[in-house]
């Protein structure tokens, strides 16, 4: 197509499309340039200081901040709002419904700044973070099995499995007793005692107690969970009701027996005592059951007695040593104890003396010896004392004997403050040489050690004693005495 010159330049001037020139610097690609730059400051959003000298511009291409910008951003933004509203109101959770496009809620210049407008927009690492989707799509990539937790339908061993994580859930829909069965025996395979005993529970909650004791009858591993629960709760009528179901006469009578431990008032213990004396309890248990009931019968009688003669004054022992305590529910030791401190001197006909209580109750020579030196002593009582170790033979002679042994005898005594012609007196009848010289050092009993040492001939140990007495003391000169004797013949 020939053209001529004029008409090439007319073409071209009329056309809506310009020719390319370098002079022109308000043309479009100017203006492409100008916003390449802009997006390839994006990396450099979050420091904008260095920037601020560059020309911002929105999509449309007007600069950043120009009044023509503002009016339309204040218009797209109550736009934006007005649909986001309109969203929430719709089920987001609808994996089939068509969710719309949600409006643009980021302006250029707000990725350009590196920061939001309070109320509008958001900067572009709070937009990577927390996009639309996370508030509208659907959960579509959670396992199916984590949507049993609100559909019920585990079987008996996921439940069991589940309980033995930890995780809550619900039995109610086993309610079948075979389904219930089921699920026991699923726990006890597992062989997990709190699982066990979560599935007790709920079996006793809701089986009758026939049908719950008829079924662990034949489960021994599951019974023995019931039976422990049942007393660490302290459930005694429903323990009682499962012993006599089982023919458990024993441990039947020993959980009647229990009981007592919850009576407060001494009368009623004392009567539901005597209740259970009858009861089948093995030959040894109903022989301290009935020593039990006359040991607290007798409590009774001798605190009413001492009460009365501690409040009326009248009585030396009571007035000096005054009682710290009730005696009632004590233990046998413990009464002896006191009956040897306040009613040692009665005679054996009343029920406080301490020989009708070692007869009644059979308590052994060495538990009484022990027991009544260590109240006579409390009360420097050394002439009790003395009797209480003195025995005659057939001919009439006297001689000392310790049933606990004298070694014992010397160190209750000096735990008494016993004088040292006390201790003295039964250190020298202990057998054992080198106790003897053990207690005697440990004690500071001169005498024993200087005349044990004297009878073993041993001048080294008596040399070496002698550096521990006092300085011009009696001791020193009977020691000087002692290993200046021609007599003496000594072994070292």
């Amino acid at each position: 197509m020939n053209r001529t010159k004029g008409d090439e330049e007319e073409y071209w001037n009329s056309s809506k499309f310009k020719a390319f020139t370098f002079d022109d610097d308000d043309d479009e690609l100017s203006q492409l340039k100008e916003s390449k730059r802009a997006v390839n400051s994006l990396r450099d959003f979050v420091d904008d200081d260095d920037d601020d000298d560059l020309e911002r511009v929105s999509w449309s291409g007007e600069p950043v901040g120009s009044i023509s910008w503002s009016i339309k951003e204040t218009a797209s933004n109550s736009g934006s709002n007005h649909e986001r509203e309109q969203l929430k109101n719709r089920n987001s959770f609808s994996s089939y419904a068509q969710l719309p496009k949600p409006a643009s809620t980021y302006s250029l210049s707000s990725f350009f700044r590196g920061r939001t407008r309070p109320g509008s927009f958001q900067s572009l690492s709070d937009a990577l973070s927390d996009t639309p989707a996370k508030s509208y799509a659907p959960e579509l990539g959670r396992p199916k099995g984590e949507y049993r937790d609100y559909s019920n339908d585990w079987s008996p061993s996921d439940t069991v499995r589940r309980l033995r994580k930890g995780k809550v859930c619900s039995l109610e829909r086993f309610r079948s007793l075979q389904d219930k069965l089921q699920l026991l025996e699923e726990a006890v395979s597992m062989h997990d005692g709190n699982v066990i005993t979560a599935v007790l529970i709920f079996l006793k909650r809701t089986l009758s107690k026939e049908i719950l004791f008829r079924e662990l009858e034949v489960r021994q591993v599951a019974l023995r969970h019931l039976i422990h629960f049942l007393k660490e709760i302290g459930d005694q009528k429903l323990l009682l009701d499962l012993f006599r179901f089982l023919d458990r006469t024993e441990e039947l009578a020993l959980t009647h027996y229990r009981e007592h431990l919850n009576i407060q008032d001494p009368e009623k213990r004392k009567e539901f005592l005597k209740t259970c004396i009858g009861l089948p309890f093995s030959a040894e248990d109903s022989a301290h059951i009935q020593d039990h009931y006359t040991l607290l019968e007798r409590q009774i009688i001798i605190e009413a007695n001492d009460r009365h003669l501690e409040s009326a004054g009248q009585t030396e022992i009571f007035r000096k040593h005054p009682r710290k305590a009730s005696i009632l529910n004590m233990p046998l030791v413990t009464t002896l104890f006191y009956s040897c401190f306040y009613h040692y001197t009665e005679a054996e006909g009343t029920f406080s003396s301490p020989v009708n209580l070692k007869k009644t109750f059979k308590i052994p020579d060495k538990q009484y010896v022990l027991t009544a030196l260590a109240a006579r002593a409390k009360l420097r009582a050394w002439h009790d004392v003395d009797a209480l170790f003195t025995t005659k033979n057939w001919l009439g002679y006297t001689k000392k004997r310790a049933p606990i042994g004298f070694h014992r005898v010397v160190e209750i005594l000096h735990k008494n403050s016993a004088p040292v012609q006390i201790l003295q007196e039964y250190v020298n009848l202990v057998e054992d040489v080198d106790t003897k010289l053990n207690l005697a050092t440990r004690f500071k009993c001169h005498d024993v050690v200087i005349d044990t040492c004297r009878d073993l001939k041993d001048r080294q140990q008596l040399l070496a004693y002698r550096s521990k007495v006092d300085k011009g003391s009696a001791e020193e000169e009977k020691i000087d005495a002692i290993l200046n004797s021609s007599q003496i013949r000594w072994k070292n």
